[in-house]
């Protein structure tokens, strides 16, 4: 891989990773334009994903940090209760927060321990990423159209405070991480797949603005490390300055992408992403 190429699936990664268009599958696609074996560029992908993360922690630091503070600050006063033969656990909105968060993180990481050797093998068909933009654009168009229905998976009347508490309950933060689970496959958005499965869920645009993003940072960062542990990047075929270019484009482009999408994600229509993917899908088609 040459530096330029690098630098520009760099852009492709940071600008894709947070819009609902499947990052993965522009790789791909990029891959396949610019004429880059797959094989062996796993150490590329990782570490580009790794990029976005950190630009993600940059526009969500503050976030990220009173979270952390109420963490530990709320560490003394969590307790397990029963009541009327139920078990329940009483902390501050922080943790809970987090616990919803690694509820979501269950999927991913059984398909990243378990699967791991059949996710790579995915990276290397142009049909697939096709058929997964398709996936991805029926799931934005029918997410659009139940959230501005009102229509959800979700019986409010007969929900509790405990259930919503940050707008979010712990059987949909684990649904959105199974949407997160179905994206690791290349053209199936990530970003695009959690949102839309929060919101037929019920979960309120602006809170899955902020849990889509902040709900991925653990798992990426992890696979970059055992990528790091495991020798994947002195055994990658892509050399050290593409590596590092990659990763300041990735980054650069990615801090605004992130800004936008969260923007997008409050008030913009999904399906208008759900219209590029048909497309991206259909070109691919008939030019690949």
């Amino acid at each position: 891989m040459e530096w330029f190429e690098a630098i520009l699936l760099g852009l492709v990664q940071g600008l894709t990773e947070f819009l609902p268009v499947s990052s993965s599958g522009h790789l791909v696609i990029g891959r396949e334009i610019l004429g880059i074996e797959a094989s062996g560029d796993l150490a590329f992908e990782v570490l580009v994903h790794a990029a976005t993360v950190l630009s993600t922690i940059v526009v969500f630091r503050k976030q990220i940090w009173d979270l952390l503070k109420g963490f530990f600050r709320g560490l003394s006063d969590i307790k397990v209760e029963r009541k009327d033969g139920s078990i329940s656990l009483s902390c501050n909105d922080q943790t809970d927060y987090l616990l919803k968060m690694c509820v979501s993180m269950i999927p991913i990481f059984i398909v990243g321990v378990f699967f791991k050797d059949y996710v790579e093998s995915l990276f290397g068909s142009i049909t697939g990423v096709a058929i997964a933009l398709l996936v991805t654009a029926v799931l934005l168009f029918f997410s659009d159209m139940a959230s501005g229905r009102g229509i959800s998976l979700v019986r409010k009347s007969g929900s509790t405070a405990k259930e919503y508490r940050n707008g979010i309950s712990y059987w949909q933060a684990f649904a959105v991480g199974l949407g997160q689970a179905f994206a690791v496959a290349p053209g199936l958005s990530r970003s695009g797949t959690t949102i839309s499965t929060g919101l037929i869920c019920g979960v309120r645009r602006d809170v899955m603005a902020q849990f889509s993003f902040l709900m991925v940072l653990v798992p990426i960062l992890g696979e970059a490390f055992l990528e790091i542990v495991g020798g994947g990047f002195a055994e990658s075929s892509v050399g050290a300055l593409p590596l590092v270019l990659g990763f300041v484009s990735a980054f650069l482009s990615g801090l605004m992408a992130c800004k936008v999408m969260i923007a997008l994600v409050k008030k913009a229509k999904l399906s208008w992403f759900a219209l590029y993917c048909v497309l991206a899908a259909l070109a691919i088609f008939i030019f690949a």
